[in-house]
């Protein structure tokens, strides 16, 4: 009980002050680079069509598999260098686990790469501004007026307080970091494939299954402490609550609005709306009430959010695994 506490203390601390480092080597996108290689390997095996309506089922059961190979191997690699490190000594396998979630965290860097949005708005860049917005969303930015900009950027934030933070610290406090890369694993395959496009309808169809399923309490726990944050930052928290209740299932995510709607209501802005992926205009609800305008500086108010969330949920996971640990 108290050497898991010991390892999440640690690697949050260590993504709070190093952030995450961009190395060739960083085990998440060694796992982009497993997916797209066992894609590859599955698309020429069952020689898949991008075109929509063809081979449904044969790219249902791909991707089903591809699913499932990713995932296996993602957790069979960490279980065994835990296990070589814990022969080496006990100690030597807790900071080789404490290194590995704080691989699996991306609080520092979600902060630093949205405020580089903050400061190329805030210095009137704006075609800056779309290019670093660029490398945090998946939309088309250059539609994007500044305000637009400005609320993609909350937007990032908000949603990846739970999918980029809370949502790995959940699988931590539970099965350690093995259970962290099981989460990071099922994520990154549905950043990867789950898109409703052509290519993907079929095949990123278990992908995105899969982690709705394992967002499903994390992202509900994240919008409970988005709350409390916004009580502790003393930002409009009445207004949060009324727009998470009206609002939390305005998205075709079942998970991502949980998040949203809270920040839309403690900022009193709206989120959400018509935006462009791959040139094509996707129609989504809007979320909270345009009470005022979206401005820069809501992009610091959504990191201080995300922090104090972060600092909310780790409060709270020892104190349930302390309670936990006691009774068993």
């Amino acid at each position: 009980m108290t050497e898991r506490i010991i390892v999440v203390i640690c690697a949050l601390a260590l993504d709070a002050v190093m952030g995450d480092p961009h190395i060739s080597w960083h085990p998440v996108r060694l796992i982009g680079s497993l997916i797209t290689f066992v894609e590859n390997m599955l698309i020429r095996f069952f020689k898949l069509s991008e075109e929509r309506e063809t081979d449904s089922d044969k790219k249902l059961f791909a991707g089903a598999l591809l699913t499932l190979t990713v995932v296996l191997l993602s957790v069979i690699i960490p279980v065994f260098l835990l296990c070589m490190a814990y022969i080496i000594h006990p100690y030597f396998k807790t900071a080789l686990e404490i290194i590995m979630c704080y691989f699996l965290l991306a609080m520092r860097s979600l902060k630093t790469e949205s405020m580089k949005v903050y400061h190329a708005l805030r210095d009137g860049d704006t075609e800056k501004a779309k290019k670093e917005l660029s490398m945090i969303v998946g939309r088309d930015t250059q539609p994007l007026t500044a305000e637009g900009i400005a609320r993609a950027a909350v937007e990032t934030v908000a949603e990846n307080t739970s999918d980029g933070v809370i949502a790995p610290l959940f699988y931590i406090f539970i099965f350690g970091a093995v259970g962290g890369f099981f989460y990071k694993a099922v994520n990154t395959l549905d950043s990867m494939t789950g898109y409703k496009n052509d290519k993907y309808i079929y095949f990123g169809r278990f992908s995105a299954y899969a982690d709705d399923v394992l967002n499903f309490i994390p992202s509900r726990l994240s919008a409970v402490f988005m709350l409390i944050s916004a009580f502790m930052l003393r930002l409009d928290y009445k207004n949060a609550l009324r727009i998470f209740m009206r609002d939390r299932r305005k998205h075709s995510s079942p998970n991502s609005a949980m998040t949203e709607s809270v920040c839309a209501g403690a900022l009193d802005i709206a989120l959400g709306g018509d935006n462009y992926y791959f040139g094509k205009l996707c129609h989504k609800p809007v979320i909270g009430d345009n009470i005022r305008g979206i401005e820069p500086e809501d992009i610091k108010r959504a990191n201080n959010m995300l922090y104090a969330s972060v600092l909310c949920a780790l409060l709270f996971g020892a104190a349930v695994t302390a309670i936990l640990w006691s009774v068993i």
